[in-house]
């Protein structure tokens, strides 16, 4: 927000306008749920059609191929989902118990059937029959089946390591926390349903089958478990093609798949003697691999059914940019992110390494244990020697995973190795926090100690250049020099797509020229990630003023591309000419589609009614975010725009009634809070609307929004000071643009412009190119 705009808010009564201005832009910019080289793109066309073909199942692939089907079979992708059976369950159910949080949990067989006693939905002591295994290693989960098709994962899950390694035991998930049924996570709530959050990864072509009026799923697949067609796709033209005549089969090159996995095919990584590193012989110009696997070794969400060989990752997913709490600032892992997002970083990724360069596909084990897999393309000769790895040879440390893939453990007991293939950085530990592998295992040592080791040993120089954690650090916490760095990173073509999608959309928070320039390249860049983020960049833009930028992208050879694209042209959609119309009616119509295909999650009903609100059916808009809070009463976004929505039809005291319910669900909801006093604002409730700005600002997990929010209603009640302090304070807590520019603005309209210049000149720090600064510099 601009000093000019700011300026308005110093007159009675201009505020509350204001206010509902930006909420109503929030409930748009903020509670739409996305289901993320600037080098020339070139449109790719796609293949010949094929016969349409159907799944026949892995058992009849092993009539064929039978080595791969043996090694399969025991794979952990054969054993991802199985029935329960004797055979197939791991877990003691011999009468066992487990107990935490007083409840107590007991592990029965009945004939064949495998019995979980433990609180339930109401919270109360019951049986639930135990209808799938989920996993092998390190543990086994269960699914039990509830009213509605839904299949639930017990949090309760068997240990499957050996007992000397602390197996065989019975643990719970989140074991610090105290869940009863009531808590979001919960086995019985939404967050632990398989047929939304696991089977699409854990089975074969899964349909999810849910019917929004009955409020119920029809969950089936080809093929319980990862089958052979999980991967290859639909196999009968293939089994076509092997029984009939090869000379007269028109798609015999492809063999009757869509694709064949042939990008390793003739080629070598010879060593080059100098370095030491291999180079491959061919360029890979193909992610065919890639594309296979990232659909579930990868955090991103799903917006359509039907993946198949050959499909981009964008055109059914959208993968998540390097977030915090995922990610950390240099790349590592963080949270649960599934190894695509750190590969794609990686220079093995740049060099043209592929999936099963190093894992065999079918059985999924390494193709050679030890630092072996490592020395198919760097020299054991240069690389294992203690000068390199510093560790006692053959020992645990001077393997090349202890400090290239650093590992960290999820659900409890099942550590995963990082594959960015980073150099340990402790220079980056120090500057952005970020864990190295040093101080994974020197935990008695500090990070200044391992950073003094690495510099005794190749000298001061190493290292030292930048790195991109230094960049998107500031970026995520608004430090000196954020801005420019994230313009810097968006920008230089030798950074991996993912890390310029993300500086790219990090650079939101910082409005400038520049930023704008990269948003507008982005949208022709040869990466779709990076072109997605850049798309979304122009949801902060008036909706007339996306339309030129925009409406090339509604024809992007990219679903999420061109859906995110028409979406955001829904405003203004009767402005586009005669052909992008028609682009914009194809692309509206398959956004709506992905949308209305599941409605089973309350993100996918608020994007639906957010859709109907914006072309003009609010009936149908509030239909929708009701049944979102039907789904869950919790979810605040629901909740926010219901209440802008009755708000715009004149039923404010709906509105209200709707938020004060909210609250009784979740009173530490900031957001709520927020919205309830915006409301009592606009129907002239201010005394109690103060008191709610307040309590929103003054909660731990208060955003700099509601504690600027704050400050403007303390000014309007002609409480100038106070709201200067409470900005003052904001500012030691957030360095955000609107806490400095205000504060900059008051403190130039109560003659202190010391104080002014000050928090101008802590903005200037983050973001010098930010359009607001000069005019504000020049009203001094």
């Amino acid at each position: 927000m601009s000093p000019q705009s700011l300026r308005v808010l110093k007159h009675p009564g201009v505020w509350v306008t204001t206010l509902l201005l930006m909420v109503v832009a929030a409930a748009f910019a903020v509670f739409w749920f996305r289901a993320p080289f600037f080098a020339q793109r070139t449109p790719v066309a796609p293949p010949p059609p094929l016969k349409l073909a159907t799944f026949v199942g892995s058992q009849r692939c092993a009539e064929c191929h039978q080595a791969e089907h043996a090694a399969w079979q025991q794979s952990h992708h054969a054993k991802a989902m199985q029935h329960a059976t004797p055979s197939t369950v791991a877990g003691d159910f011999s009468g066992v118990t487990y107990t935490q949080d007083g409840i107590t949990s007991t592990f029965l067989q009945r004939g064949k059937a495998f019995i979980v006693r433990t609180d339930g939905p109401d919270g109360q002591l019951a049986d639930f029959e135990v209808k799938y295994t989920f996993g092998i290693e390190p543990m086994q989960q269960y699914l039990v089946e509830l009213p509605g098709g839904r299949l639930q994962a017990l949090a309760l899950s068997w240990d499957t390591r050996p007992r000397e390694s602390g197996g065989q035991r019975w643990f719970r998930q989140y074991p610090n926390e105290r869940i009863d049924h009531r808590d979001e996570l919960h086995w019985t709530k939404r967050s632990q349903n398989w047929n939304f959050m696991c089977a699409d990864c854990h089975s074969t072509d899964v349909r999810k089958g849910y019917d929004a009026a009955a409020d119920t799923f029809d969950t089936r697949f080809a093929e319980v478990s990862v089958g052979c067609e999980a991967c290859h796709g639909p196999a009968s033209t293939h089994l076509e093609w092997a029984r009939g005549p090869r000379a007269s089969t028109p798609d015999q090159s492809s063999k009757g798949f869509t694709v064949l996995f042939d990008e390793r095919r003739g080629v070598g990584w010879p060593i080059d003697a100098a370095s030491g590193n291999a180079r491959r012989s061919r360029l890979r110009e193909t992610a065919k691999e890639l594309n296979a696997c990232a659909p579930c070794h990868s955090r991103r969400s799903q917006f359509a059914e039907g993946w198949r060989p050959g499909d981009a990752l964008m055109q059914h997913f959208l993968p998540v940019t390097l977030r915090e709490s995922l990610y950390h600032a240099d790349g590592q892992q963080q949270g649960e992110v599934f190894i695509w997002g750190s590969f794609v970083q990686s220079r093995m990724h740049q060099a043209g390494v592929t999936c099963s360069d190093c894992h065999d596909p079918h059985s999924q084990k390494l193709r050679h244990e030890g630092n072996a897999i490592c020395a198919q393309c760097h020299a054991p000769a240069r690389y294992e020697r203690i000068e390199h790895h510093r560790h006692e040879a053959g020992s645990a440390a001077a393997q090349c995973v202890a400090c290239h893939m650093p590992a960290t453990t999820y659900m409890v007991i099942d550590p995963r190795r990082d594959h960015g293939f980073k150099i340990p950085r402790p220079d980056l530990t120090l500057s952005t926090g970020a864990p190295n592998a040093c101080g994974s295992c020197h935990t008695d040592q500090s990070t200044q100690w391992a950073l003094d080791a690495l510099q005794q040993w190749h000298g001061p120089a190493r290292r030292a250049n930048a790195h991109y954690g230094d960049f998107l650090h500031a970026g995520r916490t608004a430090r000196a020099g954020a801005a420019r760095g994230l313009q810097g990173l968006a920008g230089d073509l030798s950074q991996p797509a993912i890390v310029r999608a993300t500086a790219l959309e990090l650079l939101q928070r910082y409005p400038s020229e520049p930023a704008q320039a990269l948003l507008q390249r982005g949208l022709v860049d040869a990466d779709a990630l990076l072109r997605h983020v850049a798309v979304s960049g122009y949801e902060s833009l008036p909706p007339a003023a996306r339309i030129a930028a925009l409406a090339p992208r509604l024809r992007d050879d990219t679903r999420a591309v061109r859906m995110e694209a028409a979406r955001l042209l829904v405003p203004v959609a009767a402005q586009l000419d005669v052909g992008a119309k028609t682009a914009f009616t194809a692309a509206i119509t398959e956004y709506e589609a992905t949308l209305r295909a599941d409605l089973s999650q309350p993100e996918t009903r608020v994007n639906l009614g957010n859709l109907l609100w914006q072309r003009g059916d609010g009936a149908a808009a509030e239909g929708q975010f009701r049944a979102a809070l039907q789904q869950e009463p919790r979810f605040a976004p629901a909740r926010v725009n219901l209440a802008e929505l009755l708000r715009s039809q004149g039923r404010e005291t709906e509105a209200e009634a709707s938020l004060r319910e909210g609250l009784e669900v979740d009173p530490e909801s900031p957001i709520l809070r927020e919205s309830l006093a915006l409301s009592l604002v606009r129907q002239g409730k201010k005394p109690e609307a103060f008191r709610q700005f307040e309590r929103a600002a003054r909660g731990s997990v208060a955003t700099a929004r509601q504690i600027y929010l704050y400050a403007l209603a303390l000014d309007d009640a002609n409480r100038r000071p106070e709201a200067l302090r409470v900005l003052a304070e904001g500012t030691k807590r957030y360095a955000d643009r609107d806490l400095l520019l205000t504060l900059a603005l008051w403190q130039s309209e109560g003659g202190n412009a010391a104080a002014a210049r000050e928090a101008l000149a802590a903005w200037q720090r983050i973001n010098p190119d930010d359009p607001a600064l000069p005019r504000s510099l020049a009203s001094e």
